[in-house]
């Protein structure tokens, strides 16, 4: 299979005041915050929200390295559940020069086209400012959902770079 061109765009926030919440307004959403994330609940999430959109970087991880990266005091993962469903989750990087990463952001594959990207991406804006941050970004691409670029604009995110890669891409 020959490689596609695909292209990253990097997007920000600078300001908590620029995020445009959208909340659904079901009480049975809950977030939760994972500590201690054993390594098979964090393959779970990462492969399970991952596995349409190619997400491959961590999928050869070892126990131990999941367990060294997860102990990093910067690291946070978080799980939207509606009752005892899991909706999606995100995972939180603190960086060295204050900003916070959203480093991963997916919704579990039934929980798509029903809004619950809206609210998780404004769950964990507000968590990520909640950390203490001084600047939030993430990334996303052209093998993501179609929807997420424009959920991320919608929030109130800014592009500040792009770049074009090369990916093989299974059909």
């Amino acid at each position: 299979m020959p490689p596609i061109d695909v292209t990253r765009t990097y997007l920000e926030l600078t300001d908590p005041a620029r995020l445009r919440p959208a909340r659904l307004p079901d009480p049975s959403l809950a977030l939760e915050q994972v500590s201690d994330c054993p390594p098979a609940l964090y393959r779970h999430l990462y492969g399970t929200v991952g596995a349409q959109y190619h997400w491959v970087d961590r999928q050869g991880w070892t126990d131990g390295e999941i367990r060294a990266y997860i102990a990093r005091p910067e690291i946070s993962i978080w799980i939207l559940r509606r009752g005892t469903a899991e909706v999606g989750y995100f995972e939180l990087a603190q960086e060295p020069d204050g900003s916070t990463e959203i480093a991963y952001f997916g919704l579990f594959p039934g929980s798509i086209g029903q809004g619950f990207g809206k609210h998780l991406l404004t769950v964990a804006v507000e968590q990520a400012w909640a950390t203490g941050a001084r600047r939030v970004w993430l990334h996303t691409c052209t093998l993501d959902h179609a929807a997420a670029l424009p959920n991320y604009l919608k929030r109130g995110f800014t592009p500040f770079r792009t770049e074009v890669y090369q990916a093989t891409v299974p059909a």
